[in-house]
């Protein structure tokens, strides 16, 4: 029997952004691309992008779906493969953190909400730990229709563009 990959594994695959010209109609991306291209990315682009966000700062998966269009000057990021990327990452940060990696060495996965600023229950150890790491963080999260939320999301996003960090 094969040995089950680890989120390490996954997100070292050597996996690279290719970009979808036709969007078949239906898919996940379709409408928002209006026509044009939709970037494919890869596990360890999104990781990288991720670790480009300082202390206090959050933002969202439709934040970096959009550094990354931007970044491959395409319409769209698919919604899909990125947000699978992103749990790749943040499961990948959490395998690291068990072998002992320090804590400013790690992805924090932590920092990317959902729409609207609302805590992502499919990370790792679920909203509870994404708000204990938040709260390190210096960010304070609240409930809002029974679930935790960042209400100053907005002011808590990068002044500048994600995807020009560290290039």
């Amino acid at each position: 029997m094969a040995k089950r990959k680890s989120a390490i594994d996954h997100l070292e695959s050597g996996r690279v952004p290719h970009i979808v010209h036709m969007i078949p109609p239906g898919a996940p991306g379709f409408r928002e691309a209006a026509g044009g291209a939709m970037v494919i990315s890869s596990p360890a682009e999104v990781d990288g992008l991720v670790r480009q966000l300082r202390r206090g700062e959050v933002i969202t998966l439709d934040d970096l779906r959009g550094a990354l269009a931007r970044r491959h000057a395409v319409a769209v990021a698919c919604p899909v493969s990125t947000a699978i990327f992103l749990n790749m990452a943040a499961r990948a940060a959490e395998e690291r953190r068990l072998m002992g990696v320090p804590e400013d060495d790690l992805t924090p996965w932590w920092r990317v909400l959902k729409k609207g600023g609302f805590l992502n229950p499919k990370y790792p150890g679920g909203a509870e730990q994404q708000a204990a790491h938040l709260a390190v963080d210096g960010v304070r999260t609240s409930p809002l229709r029974k679930q935790l939320a960042v209400f100053d999301y907005a002011e808590r996003r990068p002044a500048d563009y994600l995807e020009e960090r560290g290039a």
